[in-house]
């Protein structure tokens, strides 16, 4: 965080640097030394980057501090000293509202670090030590990192998505997790460790690429099998941008209600948007990206899955993270850093609870199934009902008969061996689905055997 430019308009009123976040503390003096280098060794080990300020009150109000020589250089050999692996941070005097205080920047890439030999977390403005087990999973989770994130890939800076970048630091300002700032791309990629040389890293390019480096599979099925689909769409793009497509396509083909609110008409989903957001998140915060998978969206008449590649990263399970208060642990530290920063992630380790209480608000159920190649969230939906506007779907129809309505309901001159092929049965079998529907009085055969045209009656 980069103060010097707000200093003339604070200036007016007493300095106030807000409030103390993840990624920044603030200490009084130097005499918290010991608690200085927890803190840095917290923010370094869940963010890998960092501001600490001596001379500021923890509630933000600049008191400053006498900065000598002699002060700078304690600073210096409490870092040398504590914190290991080594890191080398940028300390230095600053005057804000006239007063002296001390700046510590610093950042590092060979997580965990430690505080004279202990481990700690960041947790909102807080240093937790980290238990044995949290460790480990530490350990496990950062050898993908090393692997991944930080490694050069073969985009150069210049083929950066600048919209999807200049997007990002808006968004991120507006709900100020960003100070307000003359910022550029090349501000934006170096100041949060996405490039590497000439080139993006590859979590800058899978952020930010235009070289459309992920790919997200989205389907509509006729049942709850993934056997007959009436749409299927393949997008390839950069994680900011698929985001914003998924969950366009998801609520471009759910069900919405309308709901009078005041004097004002309001449409409203059948599942939160801020349910499909959270879990389209963290489902692209947590994957892994050098696997055999891909993201999936699955919208099928009961349900709406979505699929992240990956196995399931941390010791404990979902529903320990919708009761407890436990670390997330980040698989791709620069990614999660970015969707928190512009507000797709809510919060650091969260993501469970908060779309837990989000779906109990809206009394919609869901699951997860997991497996050695990935992380499947899966969101009920409120009835059984097909993915064709108005259209109820009977539950005493067997899964062909009701994948063969959904198919009439598109193309009511779908041929009998155009259905089969579609849902992969026999033409015979199709004949008999035709016949249950006519006499259940779904369907009306207004064309000829030859020439079939069907009309739907429900």
């Amino acid at each position: 965080m980069d103060y010097n430019n707000v200093t003339s308009e604070s200036e007016k009123h007493d300095m106030n640097l807000g409030k103390e976040t993840e990624t920044m503390e603030f200490k009084k003096t130097t005499g918290e030394m010991k608690e200085a280098m927890i803190s840095i060794s917290s923010i370094l080990n869940k963010h890998g980057i960092g501001t600490l300020y001596f001379g500021v009150k923890p509630n933000g109000d600049v008191c400053g501090q006498n900065v000598s020589e002699s002060s700078l250089r304690d600073v210096s050999r409490a870092v040398y000293e504590s914190i290991r692996p080594q890191i080398y941070p940028a300390i230095e005097e600053i005057i804000l509202d006239g007063k002296q205080l001390i700046r510590v920047e610093f950042n590092g890439n060979c997580t965990p670090y430690s505080a004279a030999g202990r481990y700690y977390l960041r947790t909102a403005d807080e240093d937790r030590e980290v238990t044995p087990e949290e460790l480990k999973s530490f350990f496990i989770s950062n050898e993908y990192r090393e692997k991944w994130e930080k490694t050069p890939s073969a985009a150069s800076v210049k083929q950066a998505d600048k919209k999807a970048v200049k997007s990002f630091w808006q968004k991120a300002v507006s709900v100020g997790r960003i100070p307000e700032g003359k910022y550029t791309c090349p501000i934006i990629l170096k100041r949060y460790g996405l490039v590497n040389g000439d080139n993006l890293n590859n979590a800058g390019e899978y952020l930010f690429g235009n070289t459309h480096p992920v790919t997200l599979k989205a389907a509509i099925f006729a049942t709850d099998e993934k056997l007959t689909f009436l749409d299927m769409k393949l997008f390839e793009d950069n994680i900011y941008n698929l985001l914003g497509i998924g969950e366009e396509y998801i609520l471009k083909n759910i069900r919405w209600r309308s709901e009078i609110i005041g004097t004002e008409r309001t449409e409203i989903p059948e599942i939160p948007v801020a349910v499909i957001r959270e879990v389209l998140a963290n489902s692209f915060a947590h994957a892994v990206y050098n696997g055999r998978t891909n993201h999936e969206i699955c919208i099928h008449p009961g349900m709406i899955t979505i699929y992240s590649p990956g196995e399931y990263a941390s010791n404990h399970k979902p529903e320990d993270y919708m009761k407890g208060n436990y670390e997330s642990v980040i698989r791709n530290a620069a990614i999660a850093r970015i969707l928190y920063l512009n507000k797709s992630i809510e919060q650091f380790g969260s993501g469970f609870k908060r779309i837990s209480s989000l779906c109990k608000d809206a009394g919609i159920r869901f699951s997860y199934e997991s497996d050695e190649l990935g992380f499947k969230f899966i969101l009920f939906r409120p009835q059984l009902q097909s993915d064709i506007p108005s259209v109820t779907l009977d539950v005493t129809l067997n899964g062909t008969e009701m994948a063969v309505l959904a198919i009439l309901k598109q193309n009511p001159e779908s041929s009998r061996s155009e259905i089969a092929d579609k849902i992969s049965k026999t033409v015979r079998t199709v004949q008999r689905a035709l016949d249950s529907l006519r006499e259940k009085g779904y369907v009306k055969r207004i064309g000829s055997k030859q020439d079939p045209r069907w009309k739907i009656l429900k």
